[in-house]
C-alpha cells in the first residue's frame, strides 16, 4: 500500500502547515489518551524549528505529505545521559498519516533514519516515547529497540523511555 510513496528530504517549497497538520492528525489518538507530545499541538514555527534541527524526511504521495521523520546525527542528539553519548544518533518528530499506519511506511521511515545513523558513524540509534504508550514501546521493541533509560522532559505529563538499537 505504500509502494507509490516517495521518501525524500523536506524541501523549502514544501508546506510547513501541511507537515504540522500531519503531525496533529497522527498524534491525535495519543493526545486523546492524555499524552502531551509536542507534535500534538505544535505551531508551524515549532515544526519549522524542529525540522531544521536535523535531517527532516517526508513521505509524499501524488498530492500530499503522508509521513515524516527527523534524523539527528550523534552531534545533534542531546538531552539525556544516553543521548549525550558521542556514538548515539536519534530520530524524532516521527509520524505517519493515520489511514496509512500499519502498512509499512513507518518501518520505511525508521529504516531510512537507521541507515543514515550507520552512514554518519553512529554505533547506536535511539528514540524516545511516553512510557505509558505501551503499544508504541512494544512496536519499537519488536523492531529491535531496547530500554536504556528514563527521561522526564520539561512540561510533559508523562515519563519517557529512551529506547536504543545497536547498529551493525
Amino acid at each position: 500500500m505504500t509502494g507509490g510513496i516517495t521518501i525524500r528530504l523536506l524541501k523549502p517549497s514544501d508546506s510547513i502547515t501541511a507537515l504540522t497538520a500531519l503531525l496533529h492528525r497522527a498524534y491525535a489518538p495519543l493526545a486523546a489518551q492524555g499524552f502531551n507530545y509536542t507534535a500534538t499541538d505544535q505551531t508551524d514555527d515549532v515544526t519549522r524549528h524542529r525540522a531544521s534541527s536535523g535531517e527532516c524526511y517526508v513521505a509524499v504521495d501524488d498530492t500530499s505529505i503522508c509521513g515524516t521523520i527527523l534524523f539527528r546525527t550523534a552531534a545533534g542528539t542531546k538531552g539525556t545521559p544516553w543521548y549525550d553519548r558521542e556514538d548515539v544518533a536519534s530520530c524524532g518528530q516521527f509520524a505517519v498519516e493515520p489511514s496509512l499506519q500499519s502498512h509499512g511506511l513507518g518501518r520505511r521511515l525508521l529504516q531510512l533514519a537507521e541507515d543514515r545513523a550507520i552512514v554518519t558513524g553512529a554505533l547506536e540509534f535511539a528514540l524516545d516515547t511516553a512510557e505509558p504508550a505501551t503499544h508504541l514501546v512494544g512496536w519499537y521493541n519488536r523492531l529491535g529497540f531496547r530500554f536504556v533509560e528514563y527521561a522526564q522532559w520539561p512540561g510533559k505529563t508523562y515519563r519517557s523511555v529512551i529506547l536504543s538499537k545497536t547498529l551493525v
